[in-house]
């Protein structure tokens, strides 16, 4: 019987920041499915997670922008257009649908990408089932090249994708969508009150190979700073400005801290700046981006994992931050806010503390009960574990995704 053959349409690959979908590819195959890699650009970063260097799936990369590439992406759409006239013809009239509504001039980047999928990479590739992570341009590029080819497309929907889109464009990809998948309760709901046409929705969270984190009995000794690590790209949605005043709290109420950041993005300097004007500048180590490895060493020494997110002012926010559920299978004592869908995985008082976002005097409270609580931290500790090992563990996730995949492609 010939193994199911998936075409996954992501924004880049390999990404840094994008552990989870490396580890869903790697656990796909190894539930049996053939994967072919269909990139909208190439890699950012100089360096990658373990995690991908164990996948077999062939990568193709797609013209990343129409200036340099017009050439390829008019002959191969040309092809597309002179193989199916009519499939084009559909694919061409939604282009110009989504322009004359939306005034993006990307969607024609879209119908261009999809057209060189069909011409250039799909033909021979076995590939049956197109599938995108993320809501907005992976799932465009999908949507149109199922226009161009017939091919059944489903979409995995994550959190900016979500909730920075137009709601009526959402609608619109989940109603020609075999499936959508999501990964917190949270964003089912939403994406419900979105799904007229009673598309399949399914909550499938991402998870953690469990097996690569070992908890560390975490011993601060007297008289050291206590280590505390937040690990975040530097953007809006992550809170950091929340973050840091509660350091500075900690610092004034006369706590010794030593606070490592690992993760960058646009606020860096704004951050940074308001490190200096808080006086803490000196308490804080600035590691930048850092390979998954690097990540889980610094849990395995801190103290305590400090996080702030919130609601952006476009919307933006996140879903269940991977970090939050590697931290915790650390055995690393976590506070946080009570924002999205981070309730799903946190129970305050149990399995770690949340607060209001943006309140960073709770959030120093949060912090300070759980670094000198003993007997605190001896109850969320191992329920924080056993809360990740019971609801996490990607390996059986994984598995309640393939069987979704199977059900759609039969």
């Amino acid at each position: 019987m010939k193994r199911p053959v998936l075409g996954m349409i992501l924004k880049g690959y390999p990404r840094i920041s994008e552990t989870f979908i490396s580890n869903e590819i790697e656990l796909l195959e190894a539930q049996g499915f053939d994967i072919r890699i269909l990139s909208m650009r190439h890699p950012r970063e100089d360096f990658t997670h373990e995690s991908v260097k164990r996948i077999k799936a062939p990568r193709h990369y797609l013209p990343e922008t129409i200036q340099g590439n017009a050439g390829r992406l008019l002959a191969a759409n040309l092809l597309c257009a002179l193989r199916s006239p009519a499939r084009y013809a559909r694919g061409l009239a939604e282009m110009l649908r989504r322009i004359v509504r939306t005034r993006k001039a990307t969607t024609a980047k879209h119908l261009l990408q999809a057209g060189y999928l069909a011409a250039r990479v799909l033909p021979g590739s076995g590939v049956t089932h197109l599938h995108a992570h993320f809501a907005h341009s992976p799932t465009s590029v999908a949507v149109f090249t199922s226009l161009l080819t017939g091919l059944p497309y489903s979409f995995t929907a994550h959190a900016k994708d979500i909730y920075t889109q137009d709601p009526a464009r959402l609608t619109e990809k989940i109603a020609g969508a075999r499936f959508v998948a999501t990964c917190t309760g949270y964003n089912k709901d939403y994406l419900a009150k979105l799904n007229p046409n009673g598309t399949p929705i399914h909550r499938v969270y991402h998870g953690i190979d469990v097996r690569l984190f070992s908890p560390v009995a975490h011993r601060h000794k007297s008289g050291e700073a206590f280590e505390i690590l937040t690990v975040a790209r530097l953007t809006p949605k992550k809170g950091l400005p929340t973050v840091l005043r509660a350091v500075a709290e900690l610092v004034r109420r006369g706590h010794p801290v030593r606070h490592t950041i690992i993760g960058t993005g646009e606020e860096r300097e704004a951050l940074q700046s308001l490190a200096g004007e808080l006086g803490i500048s000196d308490a804080i180590d600035w590691l930048g981006v850092q390979a998954h490895e690097v990540v889980v060493a610094r849990m395995s020494r801190a103290d305590l994992f400090l996080l702030g997110c919130e609601v952006s002012g476009n919307g933006d926010r996140d879903g269940i931050p991977n970090v939050l559920v590697e931290a915790m299978a650390m055995g690393l004592p976590v506070a946080a806010t009570a924002v999205s869908a981070i309730p799903e995985l946190i129970v305050d008082g149990e399995h770690g503390l949340l607060v209001p976002p943006g309140d960073h005097l709770a959030l120093a409270d949060a912090a300070e009960r759980l670094l000198t609580d003993e007997a605190l931290r001896a109850i969320v500790i191992p329920a924080a574990l056993e809360r990740v090992r019971e609801n996490f563990d990607n390996r059986r996730l994984v598995g309640e995704l393939a069987a979704i995949f199977r059900a759609a492609m039969s």
